[in-house]
Order: structure tokens, then C-alpha cells, then sequence
């Protein structure tokens, strides 16, 4: 109910929000150059900022002789569909999950169908971990073993990032995989109850992935579930954790969106260009070197030593895409039977 109560009282400062200056501009075309303004789900940061627009400012310099600028905003996935939604200046938004691409088109921020464009709109790919204090001190093997007693455990909210729905599913579908591989039934009521005992066991909810990342690297929790590249990144940089690979877990895909709404006729060419440049090699590349798989060569992940081998991996449509995965799910076991128990 915290949660749920956070989320309408962020909803009622939201306008006010956009009206200062705490979010980008969108200046468009001038003689000095093009800019355009990206949001994106919050892991999205480093490699747009460190690799992607300078790969794609000086591909496009070289090519048209036209400097091309980025502006960034970054947060939860549904955080930053809403803030479209409400009016936040947008060029392009990339997104956790398609659910909020369906819902920029419901909007009309976007008319453009995302799944038109190479790989129906999805750019990366990347399987859902837990990660552990070194040493794995409380013996955690799998998404079960969270729900023990006396493993607290950080988890993003649901109610404002795409990652905490993908973690939700991964938890719950990896349940149904295992108990069917089991019995050759797939126990629903087994893979309730695993995700009630772990939500259970969930000491802080954050806003995003990222700031749940940044709450465990502060030393609170046993566990987070998270993204594997997360866990990469902070291995990456020595932080004292282990990545424990489930043995049967989600692939969280991530689409890139115009935003129709906002995009100028100066701004458009660009704009389109830029979309199409996330399905390159060179920004495929970019991707799996900052720990993202890829969606268009398996040979770029095979050569990224550091990916895990996912014994039972599954996808969305498992659950019949998000417009099943969402209500059926989300919806209709999360929030109504889980959430505040």
C-alpha cells in the first residue's frame, strides 16, 4: 500500500515537475547543429553516454558534415513513459518493457510502430541474476531461496520501473519452468507462493533498478534481483558481490520509440537515423561492452566471456507477450494477491 500511495503523491508533483527545469529541452535544429533529447530506463546511462551518441554524432558529422547533440533523462521505465505522457520534450525514449511503448501509442506521443523497425523494435536483450554479498554468506542459489527466513532482499517497485515487472515474471515464470520440468505441470499456486515468500522478504522497493543497485552497493540487503549487467558493471568496478545465475530465468527486451509528438521536420532525418543506428554493429558492439546482449549476432555475446549460461532461459511470450503478461500476472497476481501481504 506505501508503494502504491508513493506512486499518486509523485503522480500529483509530476506537472509541476515538467515545468521546471529539473528535465531536459529539446532545442532542435540550429545553424550550430541538431539535438536530440533521449529518455531512457535507467541502466540505459552509461552506454548511451560513454559510446552510442558519440559513435552516432561522429558517423553522422562525417557523413552530412552536422554536429548532433544529446540531452539524457533517465529513470524508471514507467516513471518515464509517464513523464511523456504529461509532456516531457522527448525525441526518442528507450524502455524497459513494450508494455510502455503500447502505451506512448495509446498517448499518441508516438504513431510510429516500433515493431516496424529491425528486430520488432527490441535493441538489447539481458537475463535477470541475483546478486549476493561475497562469499554468498547466505547460501543463495536460486530465486526460491530469497524467500527463506532472514534473507532481506532489495527489489526496484513495480510501480514505477520496468525492471522490477521483468524481475516479478522471472521469479514467477522460473517457478512454472522448474515445477513443470519436475511434474510435467507447470504449479501456479507454486509459483505464487515462491513470489509471495520473497516479496515477503523485500526491505526497500526504490524507484528503478539503478537506484536498487545503488541501495545494495550502500550495504543494505542480502540480495538484489536485478538485471545481469548490473551485476557486471559493479564486478566490473571490484565491488565485493557475487552474480548467482538461476537456473531458469527471463530475458528482459528492451524497444526504442520515436516520439512523434515531438520530433521537428529539422529534427526527423536525424532522429530516424539515430533509431536505426541502435541495430548496427558498431552499437551492437557497444551494447555487449557494456554488458547488454545482442539482438542481431550471437557471435558479439559468444565473445563476451563474462555472460552467464542460462540453463532455462525464457522470454515474454511465454506468457502470451506483455498485453497477457501484464494483467494476467502483474496485475491479477502481483498487485492484487501479493503486494501488502
Amino acid at each position: 500500500m506505501r508503494l502504491i500511495q508513493r506512486f499518486f503523491i509523485c503522480t500529483a508533483f509530476l506537472p509541476l515537475m515538467l515545468t521546471g527545469a529539473c528535465l531536459p529541452s529539446s532545442p532542435g535544429g540550429s545553424s550550430e547543429g541538431i539535438t536530440l533529447t533521449v529518455y531512457g530506463f535507467s541502466i540505459m546511462k552509461e552506454v548511451l553516454e560513454k559510446d552510442i551518441y558519440t559513435g552516432f554524432a561522429a558517423k553522422w558529422k562525417k557523413e552530412h558534415g552536422v554536429d548532433v547533440n544529446f540531452v539524457s533523462s533517465f529513470a524508471g521505465s514507467e516513471t518515464v513513459t509517464n513523464q511523456i505522457l504529461q509532456g516531457a520534450p522527448a525525441d526518442i525514449a528507450i524502455l524497459s518493457i513494450e508494455r510502455d511503448a503500447s502505451r506512448l501509442a495509446e498517448g499518441k506521443a508516438t504513431t510510429t510502430d516500433w515493431r516496424t523497425y529491425p528486430n520488432k523494435g527490441i535493441i538489447n536483450k539481458t537475463p535477470f541474476v541475483i546478486l549476493v554479498r561475497s562469499g554468498n554468506p547466505k547460501g543463495i542459489r536460486d530465486f526460491a531461496d530469497l524467500g527463506k527466513p532472514d534473507i532481506k532482499v532489495i527489489h526496484p517497485d513495480p510501480v514505477s520501473s520496468g525492471g522490477a515487472q521483468w524481475s516479478i515474471l522471472s521469479i514467477y515464470g522460473s517457478e512454472l519452468k522448474k515445477s513443470e520440468a519436475e511434474t510435467g505441470t507447470a504449479d501456479k499456486s507454486r509459483a505464487q507462493q515462491t513470489l509471495l515468500g520473497i516479496w515477503r522478504n523485500v526491505i526497500s522497493a526504490p524507484g528503478s533498478a539503478r537506484e536498487a543497485r545503488t541501495q545494495f552497493e550502500l550495504g543494505q540487503g542480502d540480495a538484489l534481483i536485478t538485471y545481469e549487467l548490473e551485476g557486471l558493471l559493479m564486478k566490473q568496478a571490484n565491488a565485493p558481490i557475487e552474480v548467482v545465475v538461476p537456473k531458469s530465468t527471463i530475458f528482459s527486451e528492451h524497444p526504442a520509440v520515436i516520439i512523434d509528438r515531438n520530433v521537428t521536420a529539422a529534427e526527423r532525418g536525424v532522429a530516424e537515423a539515430f533509431l536505426n543506428y541502435l541495430w548496427t554493429d558498431e552499437a551492437q558492439k557497444a551494447f555487449v561492452k557494456y554488458h547488454f546482449r545482442s539482438v542481431t549476432n550471437e557471435a558479439f555475446n559468444r565473445e563476451h566471456t563474462e555472460f552467464a549460461n542460462i540453463e532455462t532461459p525464457f522470454t515474454i511470450e511465454m506468457f502470451g507477450g506483455w498485453e497477457r503478461a501484464y494483467p494476467d500476472v502483474i496485475e491479477n497476481i502481483f498487485l492484487s494477491q501479493i503486494q501488502g501481504k
